[in-house]
């Protein structure tokens, strides 16, 4: 569909943000395919960037394969990097980032010397005991034996932990919806579209 009037001068920074489980990959992707926006996932991202030979590709390449997590410091050169070589015009899609205050405080203060101004999040909320349901059938499908209730149980309860103050951050810093994603994906992306003021 096109569109008579170009939506994306009110939407230019986009957040995902929500529990594992809850659908905000899928929302995310379709979304930034709808807006030909530019979609961030930061693991897609971290890959990228470990397959350039330079020091901070072979530093982020090293500790992927060592299995150990980036450090703020470190997320943050990369997040630089990368947002560098994206058009300021072009509107991005974060999946997944920021997941701490600090991480948060740094992204939009960055995008804002970058001369962006619209910030909208999107928080796609689901009950815990449904992320567990649909981690633990998913689990069940991917034949992920090691992905057990009690590391599911520990990894929402870090989510709850960390995520919960960005959530408030954003929601003072930003456009904030909060999307319940407990009903199936097309009527997920319907109230997303609904809530951005976007054709469906």
């Amino acid at each position: 569909m096109e569109w008579k009037i170009d939506i994306r001068v009110k939407l230019n920074t986009i957040f995902f943000i929500g529990p594992q489980g809850s659908g905000k990959g899928t929302q995310a992707k379709l979304l930034a395919e709808k807006m030909k926006f530019f979609y961030w996932e930061m693991g897609g991202i971290l890959r990228e960037v470990a397959a350039t030979e330079t020091p901070l590709g072979k530093k982020v390449k090293r500790l992927i394969e060592s299995g150990v997590l980036l450090t703020d410091e470190d997320l943050y050169e990369v997040v630089k990097l990368r947002l560098n070589q994206i058009p300021k015009d072009k509107g991005v899609i974060f999946d997944g980032i920021p997941r701490r205050l600090g991480q948060a405080e740094f992204i939009l203060d960055f995008l804002k010397k970058q001369g962006r101004r619209d910030f909208t999040t999107l928080y796609v909320s689901l009950p815990k005991e449904e992320s567990i349901n649909r981690l633990t059938k998913r689990a069940k499908l991917e034949n992920r034996a090691d992905d057990t209730l009690e590391k599911i149980e520990f990894r929402l309860q870090q989510y709850q932990e960390e995520t919960v103050p960005v959530l408030e951050f954003l929601n003072k810093s930003t456009m904030f919806f909060e999307i319940n994603g407990t009903p199936p994906v097309a009527d997920v992306t319907k109230k997303i579209n609904e809530a951005l003021g976007l054709p469906m």
